[in-house]
């Protein structure tokens, strides 16, 4: 690293794809940490007594209430203070909560525990993705923010994979034990490594500290239709990503008898390397065809859900267990292809010291709709079903996801006809 006359620093590209690579071995930690309870959740579900409505909120709910609220506060912070140490900080306290996890001796326990998680988590992507837009223009941004959303299906690949073999040689417990001691290490590693970027270093512009509230923020980007179109797009987009995605592998197990091991192998390659392919894919698309026509960054995702919808019925029915796992790959794929795009296109809607709550603020409507309300309408509706279907009601229960994907499909087009007119209007 040099630095110019003034003193701005001046950052190699090579050092510059370095940082985006750490901070997505952040965002990697961050999923295995989070994802891995849903391999595991069979075996504790056995072990605890738990009905699927309790795993929706151990899953889902519970994690994603804590995750949003304090990543609104949190992102403030990071907006006007140092953002890697932020994130370190946040890696630690995650990490030791899923230790913890592991020794949770009931439902209660185990629920605190996940809350800890999610409050550590909370304080992981508003920072990185505001310092991703300070090292890469906005030519390239959507790609760097698709890499390290890349970060959430390595850590699904790897918690799967990882997740079942742990669980059905050493048990539940130790999965989340051992999973959970790394990240406490990674967390040293990055803040020795990492540094923090100027604010505005990407468009080569100063700024001061940052005077606004998270209100005004928020009553900003509801101002522009675009966002709030995009925003409930994502939320929905993601209802079917973590609502279906946590109970396949209750499908996978109770309907095609498959052991955990065998699961979390074949999940790691559907939901993980789907997701990882789809994710960088729909960056990469958004950047190349926005040059052209800012609407594509919306439309990616739009057309991508309509295409699921075929094969999301294939999944859920397939009468052979390979027909679901490889049926999955696809489906996960164009299921991963909104991230950087929405990202990116939430920043451009602001200024340059709004990113990190920008990005608190849409994670607020992703999570809590589709995190939050996923898992648990899924886990409801299978119990409600059970009774009638046995135990097909999970399947049954995930048939929602045909009408979700296409009214999310429906609002990113929606969001698309303003998008052009809201990126113009941003803060400078």
């Amino acid at each position: 690293m040099q630095k110019t006359e003034d003193q701005q620093p001046i950052y190699s590209e090579g050092y510059k794809k370095y940082v985006l690579l750490v901070l997505t071995g952040v965002y990697i930690f961050n999923f295995i940490d989070r994802q891995i309870l849903v391999i595991l959740q069979e075996s504790i579900k056995e072990e605890l007594s738990l009905s699927d409505t309790q795993l929706g909120l151990l899953t889902g709910f519970a994690f994603a209430l804590f995750y949003v609220i304090l990543g609104l506060p949190i992102a403030r912070l990071a907006d006007n203070s140092n953002r890697k140490k932020i994130i370190a900080v946040s890696l630690t306290v995650w990490s030791i909560m899923t230790v913890l996890s592991g020794r949770a001796a009931n439902f209660v326990q185990l629920l605190l525990a996940r809350i800890g998680v999610g409050i550590g988590e909370a304080g992981a992507s508003p920072p990185a993705h505001s310092m991703i837009s300070d090292y890469f223009p906005v030519e390239k941004r959507a790609t760097a923010l698709a890499t390290y959303s890349a970060g959430i299906y390595i850590g699904i690949l790897l918690g799967y994979l990882f997740g079942g073999w742990l669980d059905e040689f050493f048990g539940w417990r130790a999965a989340l034990m051992l999973v959970g001691v790394p990240g406490v290490l990674y967390a040293v590693f990055f803040y020795l490594t990492v540094k923090e970027p100027p604010r505005g270093y990407s468009e080569k512009i100063k700024t001061q500290s940052a005077d606004y509230s998270i209100l005004e923020v928020f009553q900003l980007l509801m101002s522009r239709k675009a966002f709030v179109f995009l925003a409930f797009a994502a939320g929905l987009n993601a209802f079917n990503a973590y609502g279906i995605g946590n109970f396949l592998p209750s499908l996978l197990r109770r309907i095609h008898n498959m052991e955990s091991g065998e699961i979390g192998t074949w999940l790691a390659l559907g939901s993980g390397g789907g997701g990882i392919i789809g994710v960088w894919l729909g960056g990469y698309l958004a950047d190349r065809l926005g040059v052209r026509d800012k609407r594509w960054y919306l439309w990616i995702p739009a057309i991508s859900l309509l295409l699921s919808i075929p094969l999301l019925a294939i999944m859920l029915f397939s009468t052979n267990k390979y027909g679901v796992v490889v049926t999955n790959i696809v489906v996960k794929a164009l299921w991963a292809t909104y991230l950087g795009p929405i990202i990116a296109m939430a920043h451009g809607m602001v200024g340059l010291r709004m990113r990190a709550l920008a990005s608190a603020v849409l994670f607020l409507f992703l999570n809590l709709i589709g995190l939050g309300l996923g898992p648990l309408f899924i886990g409801m509706a299978s119990d409600y079903l059970e009774p009638t279907y046995g135990i097909h009601s999970i399947r049954w229960s995930m048939c929602i996801g045909f009408i979700v994907a296409a009214a999310s499909s429906f609002l990113y087009w929606r969001g698309s006809v303003y998008l052009e007119r809201d990126l113009a209007r941003a803060p400078k």
